[in-house]
């Protein structure tokens, strides 16, 4: 059987022809989109890599436990560490820990699913810390603290148990941010969540791989990825307002005044301690005349 004539068509003179994706725009668009994510893949793991690098968070040998809620930060950064494990200079693994804490409605197969395509280890924690939430915390009252504080006593004990010697928590910039005037807000002390630090207990190391990225980086990055999110109000618990207004607070100063929230979170590397009023920090009471001035 021969192959079918092929049809004719009439040739653009040479003054008409254009390229191919220039007529076809559904085409043009899906590579600006390509390209458009393909960049925020690379800030991504640049960003992440740099404040890896700048705190020295992981080095060789390490055996990270990724904390997975379900929410898009916690993707986002096992996505992001173990697209970095791949290319880092250093041998380190990873082990994601989920803690089911028996909430109503928890879908507890999502995760195990997706960790199991992913082809990454991983550990689901079970322990109904709902209950002693609700039976602590009267109705109507944020329940956040106290759960957290379970939480994170559990966390350190899944950590000893599965030999981790760091322990990645997903908080962004923008959770920086928010923690810092909370804490001038309410707690009248200037202090943030670090990068790195050294768990309450003081057995463990404590990192914020996501320090340098912006939340609205890692809500784009969840659409693209499609991660298959767990929502986070599952308890019922009544919103933190006073971390909702500073956020929006934020959110109004950025859009008012582009950089803003970038030149503030750039000053909390460049301390002057000589400059503020904490005596444990600076000897005010040596200074005198003749003494080298401080920028």
């Amino acid at each position: 059987m021969s192959p079918a004539p092929a049809t004719r068509h009439a040739q653009p003179s040479a003054a008409g022809m254009r390229p191919a994706a220039a007529t076809r725009p559904g085409l043009r668009d899906t590579r600006r989109e390509d390209h458009e994510n393909n960049k925020l893949s690379k800030r991504l793991h640049r960003l992440a890599g740099q404040a890896i690098a700048d705190f020295d968070m992981i080095g060789e040998g390490d055996r990270v436990m990724v904390c997975l809620s379900g929410g898009k930060d916690s993707f986002g950064m096992l996505d992001i560490l173990l697209g970095l494990q791949k290319r880092a200079p250093v041998r380190f693994s990873i082990v994601a820990v989920n803690l089911d804490q028996r909430q109503p409605g928890f879908p507890a197969d999502v995760l195990p699913t997706y960790l199991q395509k992913l082809g990454v280890e991983y550990h689901i924690e079970t322990e109904d810390t709902y209950s002693t939430v609700q039976r602590v915390i009267p109705d109507g009252k944020t329940k956040c603290s106290l759960c957290s504080r379970l939480r994170r006593g559990i966390l350190y004990r899944v950590a000893d148990e599965l030999g981790a010697t760091r322990i990645a928590l997903g908080h962004h910039r923008d959770d920086i941010l928010a923690t810092f005037f909370l804490n001038i807000f309410y707690g009248g002390q200037l202090k943030t969540m670090p990068p790195k630090l050294v768990s309450d207990d003081g057995r463990h190391v404590v990192i914020r791989p996501l320090a340098y990225v912006e939340e609205k980086d890692l809500i784009r990055w969840a659409e693209v990825q499609q991660y298959p999110i767990i929502p986070c109000n599952l308890c019922g618990s009544q919103p933190n307002l006073k971390r909702a207004e500073t956020r929006e607070m934020l959110r109004l100063w950025e859009k008012r005044f582009p950089g803003r929230l970038e030149t503030i979170f750039s000053s909390l590397g460049r301390v002057r301690p000589s400059h503020l009023m904490d005596r444990t920090l600076y000897d005010f009471n040596t200074l005198r005349s003749g003494d080298d001035a401080e920028d």
